[in-house]
């Protein structure tokens, strides 16, 4: 595999992966902007209605149909929180001509051109967005917004995260809100989105086997047939940063819910000082592996199978906001008692009550799963994508090697910077 990247102009990024793995070309759009309370719900709208029609396809069953001649090309779109900004994401995956017939049309040329029509030549009527789309996507919004407490779990984590960052863009909920949606028609969605094409940051992504392509010049060219202009990109470029010590929290929602559901924010706690060690990330991604992040971690074998008070006791690391969440479900009756064991472990970690052989297993769990990015084209373009995000350049091999060399008492020092920020339970 290989990556590069440049810029095509400025604020539109290109980037290429090599790869000859699949038999498939992915190409990915990406539209970053800072993710506010003012345009989270427009965003949520927006990217739903891209997908519904462009200039050239003016409904979804013309969409198909092309699809269809294109050897059954595949596109699909979203939305996504990552750190403090909003993305919309764009994806079309079409077989690669390498494996087409010498007489079918150039499919990734197609794929490029399709792409590139439903992000930046979107359907216009009268100088706005189709109103029945726009309508039918609002409803598919309020919809979704509406189903967040369906999976209890995702619910719980979600509110912990809330609680902790009340008033802050981390806070917010990715689809938006349901009051916000009132206010949004095709008129006014069409305005925010010549705003938002001219100022966000653009990431465009290609994967597949590009020998013999000519990709660079497709993607510039479909840029200038489209008139996307150059920019000064409005997004957050986020690094691990100096985190404050808040006074804990303890959050009781109660719902109809079977299972009590338990989520514990954690902040790490960095200084000056500590901001000055380039392998922060990685200690905290050995640190998490071992309280809960692995089968072998302390939380699944103390809170869930020696004393059997979970059904579940697992953790994860949000990497660039110095945070850890802890995610467990209780009996209702339990919590006192989950709470305490749960606390237990994280005093072990800071005392060390960790082997070495428990981080040399927790180590190659993660590298294990890091081996495992180029194994899905997608899931390459998101490691890449994070790099963009947090002004990295850390190649996967590089990743493996820092995870090789992390040590006991660079882990213990992680644990003696872990506070509780929320404890947040969700009973009936």
């Amino acid at each position: 595999m290989e990556y590069n990247k440049q810029e095509i102009k400025q604020g539109i990024t290109l980037h290429s992966i090599n790869t000859n793995k699949f038999k498939t070309n992915l190409i990915a759009i990406f539209l970053t902007t800072p993710l506010t309370r003012e345009n989270v719900t427009h965003n949520a709208v927006l990217s739903s209605t891209l997908r519904r029609g462009n200039k050239n396809l003016k409904s979804q069953e013309e969409i198909s149909k092309r699809l269809e001649e294109m050897y059954g090309a595949s596109f699909d779109c979203g939305i996504d929180k990552i750190i403090d900004n909003h993305v919309l994401k764009f994806y079309i995956e079409s077989v690669n001509d390498a494996y087409l017939p010498e007489s079918a049309e150039n499919i990734l040329r197609a794929s490029i051109d399709l792409i590139s029509d439903m992000v930046f030549n979107p359907l216009i009527e009268n100088g706005s967005f189709n109103e029945e789309f726009v309508n039918q996507e609002k409803e598919s919004i309020r919809q979704r917004i509406n189903s967040k407490i369906d999976n209890k779990a995702a619910y719980a984590k979600m509110r912990c995260i809330e609680e902790m960052y009340k008033d802050e863009p981390t806070g917010l909920f990715r689809y938006g809100y349901v009051e916000d949606l009132e206010n949004i028609n095709n008129k006014n969605l069409y305005e925010y989105y010549k705003k938002l094409i001219g100022e966000c940051k653009i990431d465009i992504f290609i994967s597949g086997n590009l020998d013999n392509t000519d990709y660079k010049n497709m993607i510039s060219k479909a840029i200038e047939v489209r008139n996307v202009q150059k920019r000064d990109p409005k997004f957050i470029l986020k690094k691990i940063g100096i985190k404050k010590e808040v006074e804990e929290k303890v959050v009781t929602e109660s719902m109809e819910v079977q299972q009590g559901k338990l989520v514990i924010g954690l902040d790490i706690i960095f200084d000056e000082n500590d901001l000055k060690d380039e392998n922060l990330r990685y200690q905290a991604k050995v640190y998490n592996s071992l309280l809960g992040g692995s089968a072998n971690s302390k939380l699944f074998q103390n809170v869930r199978e020696k004393a059997s008070l979970a059904y579940t006791a697992s953790s994860s690391y949000v990497m660039f906001k110095s945070n850890i969440l802890i995610n467990c479900g209780i009996e209702i009756a339990n919590y006192e008692k989950a709470l305490e064991i749960i606390k237990s472990q994280l005093e072990d970690m800071r005392k060390g009550k960790f082997t070495n052989e428990d981080i040399e297993n927790s180590k190659k769990g993660i590298i294990s799963s890091v081996k495992s990015i180029e194994d899905e084209q997608d899931t390459t373009i998101m490691y890449f994508f994070g790099q963009e995000l947090t002004g990295t350049n850390v190649q996967i091999s590089e990743y493996i090697e820092k995870i090789q060399n992390i040590n006991k008492e660079q882990i213990e020092k992680i644990a003696n910077k872990i506070r509780v920020n929320t404890i947040y339970f969700l009973r009936n």
